[in-house]
């Protein structure tokens, strides 16, 4: 039986930014837009962290069943190291998914009974990234589906449940958060392509190689800086979140001077720092400019 501390590894919490960054920057929207609620807010940030503690164990559950980790560079897996059976993992899984939609449930009826069906569908691709007969992951599609979820869905939905509306500008701060949140993907992918090359994971990452991978991460953490100028032409205080560049410089340092296995967990983490620290001063900035 795992420990506390391996259920604690597996739950991933260095990946937890990815869901507290679009959670920020989608208040700050709201709050721009004179509609900021602390109670939605914090519910979507529930619903977000949730999510992301069940596709984590719900990835260890369905990659430990195929073999995929067998032999890994990053984190411990509890299915994989066999510090936990493929059960135990699946009901973890279940039960955070299961807080997820409580939470949502709520949301859905302080905000419009719609949400029913994108809690849904955020549920179905949280467990089909890895899991089912047909997981997207494993046909690199990963990162198109997380920059929609993580970066539009949790975003725009995130101000929605704010503000009652979807507004033009939820969706333009979505996108630099979302790049940002595929570029940890991107790293990922890339610390692991190969053995999920040998375990048949046709990541993007395994189909681009790793110099198509490396120039691709460094690509987006541009792009998506780039987009955050472009937010900023319109609503100057939005430029505070450029503060957070520098954090960039040490990953795609790593990245692009071709570091590998432990060099590139290094990297995954100060891409998760850069994510977070972007989503608070986005999200402050976007606040500000209301």
């Amino acid at each position: 039986m795992a420990t506390p501390a391996q259920w604690l590894a597996g739950a991933r919490p260095r990946t937890l930014p990815a869901a507290l960054a679009p959670v920020l920057v989608g208040t700050g929207a709201a709050a721009a837009l004179g509609g900021f609620r602390l109670v939605p807010a914090l519910l979507a940030l529930v619903v977000a962290l949730a999510l992301q503690v069940a596709v984590n164990y719900a990835n260890d559950h369905s990659d430990g069943k195929r073999g995929t980790d067998a032999d890994r560079v990053g984190p411990m897996r509890l299915v994989g190291s066999g510090a936990a059976t493929a059960r135990q993992v699946l009901v973890a899984a279940l039960l955070a998914f299961g807080v997820a939609a409580l939470a949502g449930l709520v949301l859905a009826a302080m905000s419009s009974w719609w949400l029913v069906a994108v809690g849904a569908a955020c549920i179905a691709a949280a467990w089909t990234y890895t899991g089912g007969p047909l997981p997207y992951g494993y046909r690199a599609l990963g990162e198109v589906f997380v920059f929609v979820f993580f970066g539009l869905v949790a975003v725009v939905g995130t101000t929605f449940v704010q503000t009652g509306s979807v507004d033009g500008l939820a969706v333009a701060a979505a996108v630099p958060i979302g790049l940002l949140i595929v570029a940890i993907l991107v790293v990922n992918n890339l610390r692991d392509i190969a053995g999920d090359a040998t375990a048949g994971k046709r990541t993007l990452a395994v189909l681009m190689g790793e110099r198509g991978t490396r120039v691709t991460f460094a690509a987006l953490v541009v792009v998506a800086f780039a987009a955050v100028v472009a937010i900023g032409v319109v609503r100057p205080e939005v430029l505070l979140g450029l503060v957070a560049v520098p954090l960039a410089v040490p990953p795609v340092r790593t990245v692009l001077s071709g570091g590998r296995g432990p060099a590139l967990i290094g990297a995954l983490q100060g891409t998760g720092l850069l994510t977070l620290a972007a989503g608070v001063l986005l999200g402050i900035g976007l606040a500000l400019s209301g």
